[in-house]
């Protein structure tokens, strides 16, 4: 009897593999065989995936199939240079106008990584640290910026789950308090200072592996995350 569960747990567990390094890159992610492992249709599998093709964690491609993405530290320089001008330029304006209710949200947050670190749930840290980007970007209430914001991190998340060491996110979430810290004490030189740095550090952390990762057998990857079997009743004696 196969185990069903909803396309948002399906979209946890493959982002969360992915976000961990856990599969290959470039490996196809076969869409038959993943409704076959979580128990849904075809059509709902392929759901998922879009999505996680939209958020730039996988490459969907027309009449091949999805694929673990395979981003390339050529691209990380001119990716980082963007971010630079942008989120600096976010953080100056915040300096100036975020709320002290916004500020707790943000505090909020670094909880939240820090909880992750601790727990040393490396997908979660990276999960959460790209989170805490996309939450500045909405917080300017401009589409356009949000949507910019969005774009870039979305690029950068599989470059720092491929790239940049394991022990890295406690540095990152540090960096991140310095940020906020900045912001709160309304200092927006500091801040902008402070989200460049953080952003420079992360393309210095990011070194090519040693070698490539070996291939994974995609059930053996998530099996952990599916539900249990439900027990036979014992026949009556």
């Amino acid at each position: 009897m196969p185990r069903v569960i909803d396309e948002q747990a399906i979209y946890a567990a493959i982002s969360a593999a992915l976000l961990a390094g856990r599969l290959a890159p470039g490996a196809k992610l076969g869409e038959q065989k993943l409704a076959d492992i979580f128990g849904v249709n075809r059509e709902r599998m392929r759901k998922v995936l879009h999505r996680l093709g939209h958020e730039r964690l996988i490459e969907v491609i027309p009449n091949r199939g999805a694929f673990v993405a395979a981003p390339s530290l050529v691209d990380a320089r001119e990716i980082y240079d963007a971010r630079r001008i942008v989120e600096g330029g976010i953080v100056w304006g915040f300096a100036q106008s975020l709320s002290p209710a916004q500020v707790r949200q943000l505090n909020e947050h670094l909880e939240r990584e820090r909880a992750a670190e601790a727990a040393q749930d490396r997908a979660e840290s990276i999960r959460l640290s790209g989170a805490f980007h996309k939450l500045l970007g909405e917080m300017t209430e401009n589409p356009f910026v949000i949507r910019e914001v969005q774009e870039l991190v979305s690029r950068t998340a599989m470059l720092v789950a491929f790239f940049e060491p394991e022990q890295s996110s406690r540095c990152g979430c540090e960096e991140h308090a310095g940020i906020v810290e900045a912001i709160a004490r309304g200092d927006a030189a500091a801040a902008m200072r402070a989200m460049s740095t953080h952003l420079s550090l992360i393309e210095t952390r990011l070194k090519p592996r040693a070698g490539q990762p070996p291939t994974i057998d995609l059930e053996a990857v998530f099996r952990p995350a599916l539900p249990a079997r439900p027990r036979r009743r014992a026949k009556a004696a």
